[in-house]
């Protein structure tokens, strides 16, 4: 990029002064030596100074202190060419001595042989634009804590909420059950089967109080980073799902070697309630083989990096979905099965999601009813600071 050269007549420099005094933009020439040549009425009312104040002085007289070392900085590097322009905020002191805030543009001017002559500058009060925008930092700043307290509050009144409701439940698990061993003989059909109901309603409220707390623990526990092994935790949380029921076969298949930076509970937590997912609906759909035999509940996790980032996906054999739903499928309290096909609270996948953008990653899933579905983790392989919980 050439550089800018000096007006090549008298009457092309005498048009650039007429202009330069006609500006409503502060407009200075100044030499190399940082001595202010020229300055237009413009400048002069940005600064309060009359032109015979300014013209003649150095600039670093009426430059802020703490922006002078800076002013030092760009100037040498325009000398030198390290830089073709200047364009930045800096502050200038004005005569009552107040902050003067400006855009600041800057060029050389050098000769036909490319020897610098002096600098032009020009200089935009910014001042209002500043005071707004602290203004409205100020307020998305008040905004956001107080966002964060009703958050909090939200998040301790659910907590509290799901411990004052525990009690209660387990009476009602508790008294049941032994209403059930005692009374056996005086009950008939239809007493045992309402028994029934009220045991399982009270355990599904339990299931979705221990789901309410996992949601809220994943949303605010603080992240602690460190390599993740996901094959070992997918392993082992394989492991822990054929222990918890042994009725059925298993046959979870891990790609070893699948790293990344996260914390390791979370990932762990993810991994539980998307493989929970796909070992749940398996076993509703495994059926018996002739001869009796009961089909393998088939679980696949394979990895793939793509650039920065791995896509872990979980692939199972079981129910699947129609894909029209899936926009449902993330939120709480979501189910497309009923719990005669496999479904829960409806807060496995939240939880998991959010586990993901807490990551700075996305969960996804692709489904057929009757084949099947996957279901895709996508985070970065280095972990760069996490999602804002409100994201």
């Amino acid at each position: 990029m050439p550089h800018p050269t000096m007006p090549a007549s008298k009457a092309a420099d005498d048009r650039f002064r007429l202009a330069m005094a006609a500006s409503n933009i502060g407009m200075a020439i100044v030499s190399i030596d940082g001595i202010w040549l020229e300055v237009n009425p413009a400048l002069c009312a940005l600064l309060g100074y009359r032109i015979e104040e300014l013209r003649g002085h150095h600039y670093s007289e009426v430059t802020h202190p703490d922006d002078l070392a800076i002013s030092n900085n760009l100037v040498a590097a325009l000398l030198s060419g390290a830089l073709a322009s200047v364009d930045e905020h800096k502050r200038y002191v004005h005569r009552d001595g107040s902050d003067v805030w400006v855009q600041l543009n800057i060029a050389v001017m050098r000769d036909e042989d490319g020897k610098p002559q002096y600098f032009i500058s020009h200089m935009r009060d910014i001042g209002d634009e500043r005071e707004a925008d602290l203004a409205r930092s100020a307020r998305m700043a008040e905004h956001g804590a107080a966002l964060d307290a009703s958050n909090r509050q939200l998040q301790l009144f659910a907590d509290a909420v799901a411990h004052d409701l525990r009690a209660p439940l387990r009476s009602i698990e508790s008294f049941s059950a032994l209403l059930g061993e005692r009374a056996a003989e005086r009950l008939n059909e239809t007493d045992r089967d309402y028994l029934t109901r009220i045991r399982a309603a009270a355990s599904r409220m339990t299931g979705l109080l221990a789901a309410l707390t996992e949601l809220s623990h994943v949303t605010r526990a603080e992240m602690r980073i460190a390599p993740v092994d996901l094959s070992l935790l997918a392993d082992w949380v394989g492991a822990e799902l054929q222990d918890a029921d042994p009725r059925h076969r298993g046959e979870v298949s891990v790609q070893p070697g699948l790293q990344v930076e996260g914390d390791e509970r979370l990932l762990k937590l993810m991994l539980n309630q998307l493989m929970h997912n796909a070992w749940k609906f398996s076993c509703e759909r495994a059926a018996g083989e002739p001869g009796g035999e009961q089909a393998p509940v088939r679980i696949q996790v394979r990895g793939e990096v793509a650039g920065s980032r791995l896509q872990l996906s979980i692939q199972d054999h079981g129910a699947g979905f129609d894909m029209r739903y899936a926009h449902k499928l993330f939120e709480p309290f979501q189910r497309l099965h009923g719990p005669d096909q496999g479904g829960g609270h409806g807060l496995g996948l939240a939880i998991a999601r959010r586990v993901a953008e807490r990551h700075r990653g996305q969960l996804r899933a692709h489904s057929q009813p009757g084949a099947g579905s996957t279901f895709t983790v996508e985070v970065p392989l280095r972990f760069k600071g996490e999602e804002s919980a409100d994201a």
